[in-house]
């Protein structure tokens, strides 16, 4: 990256204005001494060139280690945060719980939890920042009505993991369920199936050690191994009501719609039901299983929704 490109791209120019704000503070306090001396104001003097070129090094040198950070490298998507995004975010959590203070406490411990788990753990956390940001810091807001947690589809449970640490600094206890088929990669119909971007494989024991990062709780995680409409699968961990259900598998319109259906079954009453990647273009099956099972009778009622996550609520 040359100084050119680097002065003219909008991270650098957002890094660059407390320089620039300096340099002409220095250059006002300049003219107005001037000023009070001789009564007449000075042409203005010529840029301190040497100055400005080793605030340029030392800003592309910040940009390389936030990049490093934060960029797509290792995990292929950036979590980089571009201030209307964040604003629309804090706009529809602060829609869906009622508080705003609440919403952008949450979605900033969320961004911070999200930078810290795909540091530490094994794999990446599936989605962009902000669609990570709003689910992990609206599902607290929403008090489930329980502490048991179903994920269906979970990557490299990193997701899972956040899930828990953000229930528990709302003190609460909760206790976690997965389901996931473990294929080795992450499965899509219409997708080809491929090495993940972290290089990663996608199997149980990646999802272990990211879960160990959230303590006890993760440690203690009850996991399923195997797809969330076998019969099988489902009779395993049937066995209570979930406060809270995070629908993140088949993508398809078929695979939404049984999802869906078994989480209606059981949902606790007052259950919190997430619908991952509503909305998003490339999955449009989505968006017209949940409209079409909200059409009919149902115990669920919309919410609403925050970055391409749709939130129901169990009757």
């Amino acid at each position: 990256m040359n100084s050119r490109s680097l002065l003219r791209s909008p991270v650098s120019r957002r890094l660059l204005r407390p320089v620039a704000d300096l340099i002409d503070q220095r250059i006002e306090r300049q003219v107005r001494a001037a000023v009070r001396r001789t009564g007449t104001r000075p042409a203005p003097p010529a840029p301190d060139t040497g100055r400005l070129v080793r605030d340029v090094e030392e800003l592309r040198h910040r940009q390389l280690t936030i990049e490093l950070l934060l960029g797509p490298g290792g995990r292929g998507i950036s979590r980089m945060v571009g201030e209307a995004s964040l604003e629309h975010l804090y706009a529809e959590v602060e829609a869906l719980c009622g508080d705003r203070e609440a919403a952008e406490r949450n979605v900033a411990a969320a961004f911070r939890l999200l930078v810290a788990l795909e540091s530490l753990g094994v794999g990446r956390i599936a989605g962009g920042t902000m669609n990570i940001c709003g689910k992990l810091g609206t599902i607290p807001l929403l008090d489930p009505p329980n502490d048991e947690i179903l994920e269906i589809g979970t990557l490299y449970g990193m997701f899972s993991a956040g899930l828990v640490r953000m229930m528990e600094r709302d003190g609460r206890s909760p206790a976690l369920t997965i389901v996931d088929p473990f294929a080795g990669v992450q499965l899509q119909p219409g997708t080809d199936r491929r090495p993940d971007p972290t290089g990663a494989p996608v199997d149980e024991q990646a999802v272990r050690t990211s879960l160990a990062l959230a303590g006890p709780a993760g440690a203690a995680a009850r996991i399923r191994q195997g797809f969330s409409e076998d019969p099988g699968t489902r009779a395993a961990v049937s066995d209570r009501a979930y406060g809270v259900i995070v629908v993140d598998g088949d993508h398809s319109a078929e695979g939404v719609a049984r999802d869906l259906e078994w989480a209606e079954e059981i949902a606790a009453p007052g259950g919190i039901v997430v619908l991952d990647d509503y909305g998003d273009p490339r999955w449009p099956g989505i968006k017209d299983a949940l409209e079409n099972r909200l059409k009919g009778t149902t115990r669920f009622a919309f919410l609403g929704k925050a970055a391409r996550s749709a939130f129901l609520r169990a009757g």
